[in-house]
């Protein structure tokens, strides 16, 4: 099992509306990628964020079906030019010692493959991932 973490906190300038559409948006990829067999998006208590979403997914094969999916692709579109502070990090129970040169493959693969997501990423003012692009801005 692999938990997907994400926490954030939102550029000053955005609105409640924004907000509010950019949370709705990450429930939707809980909601609608199969391979996210449960996810939670509220409130980040006690931390330096003000929002935390977490997906729990199965395997690599999953891990990869929710980073090409539709769903999360728009909510990148629509959400990370609101974001002014981004984490990303996972959690596993698997004990192979390569799972997270595995995971960290599937995200640089994902940037291959969408120019367009390593632009968005590139303009998140403080980006921090497991995975991100080596020429890409990191925290």
């Amino acid at each position: 099992m692999i938990f997907h973490v994400n926490r954030l906190t939102f550029r000053p300038e955005v609105d409640d509306r924004q907000r509010a559409e950019a949370l709705d948006r990450l429930r939707l990829q809980g909601s609608e990628i199969d391979a996210v067999t449960s996810w939670v998006v509220g409130p980040d208590i006690g931390g330096d964020y003000e929002w935390g979403a977490v997906f729990a997914i199965e395997d690599l094969e999953g891990y990869w079906e929710y980073l090409v999916h539709p769903v999360h692709f728009e909510s990148q579109k629509a959400g990370l030019p609101l974001i002014g502070r981004f984490v990303s990090f996972d959690i596993t129970d698997d004990d192979d010692p390569g799972i997270g040169a595995r995971i960290a493959e599937l995200h640089e693969r994902s940037y291959r493959e969408n120019p367009e997501l390593a632009t968005l990423v590139g303009d998140v003012p403080s980006f921090a991932a497991g995975a991100v692009p080596e020429d890409e801005p990191r925290s």
